[in-house]
């Protein structure tokens, strides 16, 4: 496919509410600008069914010991990050269970690197480094839809035969044609001509968190709303895990803080203990055998 003009991307296109945004009073600024954000919303929810597919695939690569990899440049590469980076304290991920790769390396994180995104080489290159392989989900993030650095990523996914997912502003893109399941998320022109941080950015921020989320409910990191698979080390969240004791359980404080000494802070584990009342190793086996699933522990027949 031939990479499409930057002038005729709709993210490129100058928004006509905001042709005298300069002149505006600040508050009437701020309100059109929120008022685009949630536009941003309402395009995500038109591409749910997508994403729900991704989210099974994505989960279903997890469970046999599959990775979820992300790929982007600039705004789209530091959200890929920030995503990844959250996995491991949210869900006890593993460092390299989710992974992100940004165009120019750690460096493009705090300022833009000169022309790392235009290098498809290099994509093809820090994704083969990372070895993917059939059991691997590979996202490739791009707004405009036409990242050279994001395109060569997934043709070398292609080549190993991961999982391609693209997330994507614009309509009928390249790096939503190297996909096989491209989520394309039409979120327009920006209030700011072309600076995609503003709604693409937004719009895909939810996508991300929906696919982590989602994916990571679906491996049993979750029990009701309860993010019990979570890692406690700080202050903050080893009184999460007390709290989430109290409510999954209906016991007092003391209670939950014995049942983390005893389990050693694994909340999915004292959650077992409390109901079955049984020793925190046969919980532990209990778990495995069910997949780390503490709803199906407590479902099954004693």
């Amino acid at each position: 496919m031939t990479k499409p003009d930057l002038a005729a991307l709709s993210t490129e296109a100058r928004n006509p509410r905001t042709h005298e945004l300069d002149a505006l009073p600040t508050a009437d600024l701020l309100a059109i600008m929120h008022d685009e954000d949630r536009a941003a919303v309402a395009a995500v929810g038109t591409v749910l069914p997508r994403i729900a597919t991704a989210v099974d695939q994505i989960a279903e690569r997890l469970r046999k010991g599959g990775r979820l990899l992300y790929v982007g440049a600039g705004t789209s590469g530091r959200l890929g990050v920030l995503d990844a980076a959250e996995c491991g304290p949210t869900f006890s991920a593993g460092p390299e269970q989710v992974q992100a790769l940004i165009a120019g390396g750690p460096a493009a994180l705090l300022a833009a690197v000169e022309g790392a995104e235009d290098d498809a080489e290099r994509g093809a290159q820090d994704l083969a480094a990372l070895r993917p392989g059939p059991h691997d989900a590979v996202v490739g993030i791009a707004a405009s839809g036409r990242t050279p650095y994001v395109l060569g990523a997934l043709r070398a996914a292609a080549s190993a035969g991961a999982l391609r997912i693209a997330i994507v502003c614009n309509a009928g893109s390249p790096v939503a044609a190297a996909a096989e399941l491209p989520i394309e998320v039409p979120t327009g022109a920006e209030v700011l001509t072309g600076s995609t941080r503003l709604k693409a950015g937004t719009a895909t921020k939810l996508v991300l968190n929906m696919l982590s989320t989602g994916a990571f409910v679906r491996r049993h990191k979750v029990y009701g709303n309860l993010m019990v698979d979570v890692q406690a080390n700080n202050q903050k969240l080893r009184a999460r895990c007390e709290r989430m004791l109290v409510a999954a359980l209906g016991c007092d404080l003391a209670t939950a803080q014995r049942l983390l000494a005893e389990c050693d802070g694994e909340v999915k584990t004292a959650i077992v203990v409390g109901q079955r009342g049984i020793a925190p190793a046969a919980a532990r086996t209990l778990l495995f055998h069910c997949e780390g699933s503490v709803r199906a522990v407590l479902e099954r027949e004693s």
